[in-house]
C-alpha cells in the first residue's frame, strides 16, 4: 500500500494535479463533489490560486474534474494508508500480541505516517500563492519521509517474517550493503528535485546534454550549492551520473554475491530492477517524460529500495530467534 501511494503521488506530480484541491479536510474530505454546485465551487477555489491563473486558465470544468480526481485518489488512498496500519495496530496492541521489542517501532510508524499526512499538505500549501507548482524541497521531503516509511515497513515486515531463520553474519559485506541501499536512496531524492523543477524536459538526449558530457553552466549558480537542487541542467545530470553510479554498484554487489551464501537470493532481482531503471529512465527522457514511463521508473526506484533494504538485512548479524 505504501509503495502504491508513492506510485500515485507521482502520477500526481507528472499530471499537475496536485494543487486542484485548494483546501486539507482531513475528515469531510473523504468524499469528492457530489452535485454540480459543490463541482463549481471548489472550481471556483482552483481558479483563485496562480496555477490557473497562469498555466490552465483555458481550462473547462471537465478538464478540472480530471485532475481534481487524480489528487482526490491520492489523497484518499492515503488514509487507507493509515486506517490499514492503525486499526490492526490498535487491535493486537489491545490484545497484547505485539512481539516483544517491537512495539516502539510501530508507534514510530503511525507518528511518521501522520507526519506524512501534514507533510503532503505543507507542500501543497507552497503552491497555493506565490508560485504556479510546489516548492521542489517540500516535494522532496514529501518523497523521502514516504521512502522512509517504506523502509522501515519493508524492514520490519522482513523481521515479522523471519522470526525463526539466521541472517548474516556481522562483517560479512554489512557495510557494501548498507552503503548501497543509502546510494539508491539519495538516487531517488535527486530524481524527486527532477520532478519538482521539470528538469527532465531541459534536456531530451542521451548520454550528451546539449551535445556535452556536462551541460554548459552546470555550476552558474551562487553559491555552488544551489546548482544542486534548484538549476536544471545540474539536477537532470545529477540524477543520471548517480543512476549510472547505481547500476555500476549494482553490477558490483551481484559479481560479489554470485556464489549462494546470506544475502546472495536478493542481489540478482538488485542486477535486473537497477539495469531496468537505467532503461527507464533514459526511455523516460527521449520521449519527454511520458507519464506511463516516469511512473515506470518511480516504481522502480522504491522496488530497488526495498530489494537493497532486504539485501542488507540479510547481511547484518543477528541470532537465530525462538
Amino acid at each position: 500500500m505504501v509503495l502504491l501511494t508513492v506510485v500515485i503521488g507521482g502520477v500526481t506530480r507528472l499530471t499537475e494535479s496536485g494543487l486542484s484541491i485548494t483546501e486539507w479536510k482531513p475528515v469531510s474530505g473523504v468524499l469528492p463533489p457530489l452535485n454540480a454546485t459543490e463541482w463549481e465551487a471548489e472550481f471556483a477555489k482552483y481558479r483563485q490560486i496562480p496555477e490557473y491563473q497562469e498555466i490552465n486558465s483555458g481550462m473547462d470544468l471537465a478538464g478540472f474534474k480530471q485532475i481534481f480526481l487524480v489528487e482526490y485518489v491520492h489523497r484518499l488512498w492515503a488514509r487507507l494508508v493509515g486506517m490499514a496500519f492503525a486499526i490492526p495496530f490498535f487491535v493486537f496492541l489491545l490484545r497484547k500480541r505485539i512481539p516483544a521489542g517491537l512495539s516502539g517501532r510501530l508507534w514510530g510508524l503511525l507518528v511518521l505516517l501522520g507526519i506524512q499526512g501534514f507533510m503532503g499538505w505543507y507542500m501543497v500549501q507552497s503552491g497555493l500563492a506565490d508560485r504556479t507548482d510546489v516548492s521542489p524541497y517540500r516535494l522532496a521531503a514529501h518523497l523521502g519521509l514516504a521512502l522512509v516509511i517504506f523502509g522501515i515497513t519493508v524492514w520490519t515486515s522482513a523481521d515479522l517474517l523471519d522470526r525463526g531463520g539466521r541472517r548474516g553474519m556481522r562483517g560479512s559485506g554489512t557495510g557494501t550493503a548498507a552503503g548501497f541501499a543509502a546510494l539508491v536512496f539519495v538516487t531517488a531524492m535527486a530524481g524527486a528535485f527532477v520532478a519538482g523543477l521539470d528538469a527532465g524536459k531541459a534536456y531530451n538526449t542521451f548520454p550528451l546534454m546539449g551535445g556535452r558530457v556536462v551541460p554548459l553552466g552546470y555550476l552558474q549558480m551562487d553559491p555552488w550549492y544551489r546548482n544542486l537542487f534548484e538549476h536544471l541542467p545540474a539536477v537532470q545530470f545529477n540524477h543520471r551520473l548517480l543512476g549510472l553510479i547505481t547500476l555500476v554498484a549494482s553490477g558490483g554487489i551481484v559479481w560479489s554475491n554470485r556464489l549462494p551464501g546470506p544475502g546472495s537470493a536478493w542481489t540478482t532481482w538488485i542486477g535486473v530492477i537497477a539495469l531496468a531503471q537505467v532503461g527507464l529512465g533514459v526511455a523516460t527522457l527521449l520521449l519527454v517524460v511520458s507519464i506511463p514511463l516516469a511512473a515506470a521508473h518511480q516504481t522502480g526506484a522504491v522496488i530497488l529500495l526495498g530489494l537493497a533494504l532486504l539485501h542488507w538485512r540479510s547481511r547484518g548479524s543477528g541470532e537465530p530467534q525462538p
